[in-house]
């Protein structure tokens, strides 16, 4: 099959497409009646099992409505009644299920093209959450379906089309069409729109090669950029949702809508709508250039800052800045990405964050010397595949970058793993002999993207690596390599999701952000550093613990309703310094509060938005629990992620310990040795975190092993039969905080 690759993305010749497409079979058909959702509900989903072709619709009840609300919370109640505190990852029954939200698809307010995929992780063995933009959800739910559940597994490769404008579903054996995203965006894009002015109607979901072969596989959702004439990608990145996905023999999801419209929720006040969004659009014009230059650098404009405060991940976790971070500071991403054309992945956001670097060449594995765009990095991106494995190349992350995109592979998990690994190499667990001849020191581009290469064809080192970073630290026990008390310590993980790239060894606040987090550390969630360590905002232990309440419900409230978080706080208005609580933003809190009552027809108050989260964040609690985590001692960071492990890191900022041990421990550091200085901290850095999660768990009103009280899980109507006769028997025993 012969691509023509001059462009800035690949795509398949016309004559080719059709003849892939002539080679589809088609193994079940089924019709609907298309609709468009009314003050943001459609009031039904659609249920697909794969092992034996059934297509249903399934009803959306008042209940879902009023506790589930959309989103993460559509997704995580569907899943709790598909699987069994027994069910596996990779069993028939679990589910895949993709959920927009009630306010998803408006392209009034920026932001506003979420959609949530929920599943049992592969990581982890507890439902993910994965938020991901891209046109998929808002056309799913303009086809008539506020979530897609698929369970059951193919047996064959299969494409799912979903036509929301002809009332057609249709799961067809797909044979020619390759893998890899970036061709398979293109292929299925045209395969299914009309003509030239439906492609911007069509939106593919697909994986990769590698997503066959890790558990760290991502999903890609497609949106048609007619300006690049080319199909573009954003990740469900976290959790593994992509190697669920390839389990099931799923080729590729297709969703083919109507064009999207103003109305095309039917609001409820059109003109509430249009005004909210308008003052926002106009903060971002005004404010942008001043704040975070997310026109012009995206997410990226985060990674000289992450350095200067000592943030930045570098050579796994273990420093804060580098002297070689300007290599791949912001204003060097500005050069390379293509500006001045609008850059959103949903009609109607002007955030612009989605960066190009148009016509990269790449350089190695098997699209060598091709011309592609490569979305991004976003900072995640830069500072994962870069600093934190010790690579300031530019090029090379760009190329790390565009793999993982093409392969179906967690930017964040993968940039995580490699700089254990790398470590691990440096510290003499591994060698050439365990890893196959990859020399895979700090530093080394060509070693990291051949493991990454390894991990696509399913051989090799890449097949232990891809397995995670808690899995590999049990598998190189077993073998004997290394100590394991350094290989827990090291080992950036929690519930065996990784780490996403942030230092928080002086951010209490963050530690707790990052390990008390439901689906395993992830910064969407709880991201408290500079409130915590840069402006001390929240001194004490009950400051921290409304902090850890409040931030992550209020993110939360993002993924039930289809929105992303980039317009909350990313720009803020040119006042907000000067209200009583800048770190949330309160004039962009209102802004929410008027699109959901825009949209639904609902009024919303600010406190009122945090109880909508609070139910499904117990839930999603509960169901870990359900799933055999959830308890304190699932919550707890390795310690890289709270003090200094090896002589190396307290050396490197030795007057920093001492001070704290002088100051915050009373001990006076004078003439003692290394090895005690060290062990004095770390005794104490534990002990402060253990505070944390008592004062924590009371705010959340859990017990103090970190089960959600009777009380909490009545007040929120939680109180289902199969949830009391699971914790129940838990409360019964439990410690309670007085």
């Amino acid at each position: 099959m012969t691509y023509d690759y001059t462009n800035r993305t690949c795509y398949a010749k016309a004559e080719e497409v059709a003849k892939m497409k002539l080679a589809h079979k088609v193994l079940k058909e089924a019709s609907f009646t298309p609709s468009l959702p009314q003050r943001g509900y459609n009031e039904r989903t659609l249920y697909i099992n794969l092992s034996d072709l059934t297509v249903s619709e399934k009803p959306v009840t008042q209940q879902m409505k009023e506790i589930f609300i959309g989103g993460r919370g559509f997704g995580l109640w569907q899943l709790w009644q598909a699987v069994k505190p027994t069910t596996r990852w990779n069993d028939p029954e679990n589910e895949l299920i993709i959920s927009p939200g009630p306010l998803a698809g408006n392209t009034q307010y920026p932001g506003s093209g979420k959609s949530i995929v929920v599943t049992l992780s592969p990581l982890t063995d507890i439902p993910i959450d994965s938020n991901v933009g891209g046109f998929f959800g808002p056309l799913l739910k303009f086809s008539g379906f506020d979530a897609l559940e698929i369970q059951g597994k193919a047996d064959r490769d299969v494409v799912i089309f979903i036509d929301g404008v002809e009332g057609k579903i249709q799961i067809e054996e797909a044979p020619q069409e390759p893998l890899d995203s970036h061709i398979a965006a293109e292929v299925f894009t045209h395969e299914y729109a009309k003509d030239e002015k439906d492609l911007q109607n069509v939106s593919v979901i697909s994986a990769g090669s590698a997503a066959d072969h890790t558990f760290i596989g991502c999903l890609n959702f497609s949106w048609y950029d007619v300006r690049r004439k080319a199909a573009r990608l954003k990740q469900a990145g976290r959790g593994g949702t992509g190697t669920v996905f390839r389990d099931k023999r799923i080729k590729a999801i297709v969703v083919r809508g109507p064009r999207a419209r103003a109305d095309s929720n039917h609001p409820a006040d059109l003109d509430l709508m249009a005004k909210t969004g308008i003052k926002l659009h106009k903060e971002i014009r005004d404010g942008d250039e001043k704040q975070c230059k997310m026109h012009k650098q995206g997410t990226a404009h985060l990674v000289e800052v992450m350095d200067a405060y000592d943030l930045l991940p570098v050579n796994n976790f273990q420093y804060g800045k580098h002297p070689e971070t300007p290599k791949i500071a912001s204003y060097e991403w500005e050069k390379r990405f293509t500006i001045g054309i609008p850059d959103g992945c949903w009609y109607g956001c002007s955030m612009s964050c989605c960066k190009g670097a148009d016509e990269f060449k790449v350089l190695s594995g098997p699209y060598k010397g091709h011309l592609n765009t490569v979305d991004g990095p976003e900072y995640e991106n830069a500072a994962g595949l870069g600093s934190n494995c010790g690579i300031f190349d530019k090029d090379w992350i760009l190329e790390s970058n565009f793999y993982c995109d093409v392969y179906g592979i967690d930017t964040i998990s993968f940039g995580t793993l490699c700089a254990f690994v790398m470590e691990c190499y440096e510290r003499g667990i591994l060698n050439k002999e365990r890893t196959g001849g990859l020399e895979l020191n700090f530093g080394n581009a060509e070693a990291q993207m051949e493991l990454m290469h390894q991990m696509a064809r399913g051989e090799g080192f890449g097949l232990i690596a891809g397995k995670g970073v808690a899995r590999m630290k049990k598998h190189f026990v077993e073998k004997g390599w290394g100590d394991p008390e350094l290989l827990a310590d090291i080992g950036m993980e929690v519930k065996g999701l990784e780490f996403s790239q942030y230092m928080s060894k002086e951010s209490l606040a963050q530690q707790g952000g990052f390990a008390l987090a439901n689906k395993g550390p992830q910064h969407d969630e709880a991201w408290l550093i500079f409130m915590d360590m840069v402006n001390n905002h929240i001194p004490t232990f009950e400051d921290k613990a409304e902090a850890l309440h409040y931030f992550p419900l209020f993110r939360t409230w993002f993924g039930l309703n289809g929105l992303c978080k980039l317009p909350w706080n990313d720009i803020e208005p040119a006042d907000n310094a000067k209200t009583s609580e800048p770190a949330k933003v309160p004039e962009h809190v209102q802004n929410y509060c008027d699109i959901y009552a825009g949209i639904t027809g609902k009024e919303l108050t600010k406190e009122g938005l945090i109880l909508m989260s609070e139910a499904v964040y117990n839930f999603q609690r509960i169901f870990n629990i359900r799933m055999g985590k959830g308890r304190r001692q699932d919550d707890l960071p390795p310690y890289r992620a709270v003090g200094p492990v090896t002589r190396e890191e307290y050396e490197s900022r030795a007057e920093r310990y001492d001070k704290q041990l002088k100051e915050k421990v009373g001990i006076d550091p004078e003439g003692k040795p290394l090895e005690e200085k060290m062990r004095l901290l770390r005794k104490h850095r534990e002990d402060q975190y253990q505070k944390l999660v008592d004062a924590v768990y009371k705010r959340r009103g859990w017990t103090k092993e970190g089960v959600p009280t009777m009380e909490t899980i009545k007040k929120f109507k939680l109180d289902f039969p199969e949830v009391l006769a699971l914790v129940e028997p838990l409360l019964a025993k439990a410690t309670y905080f007085e």
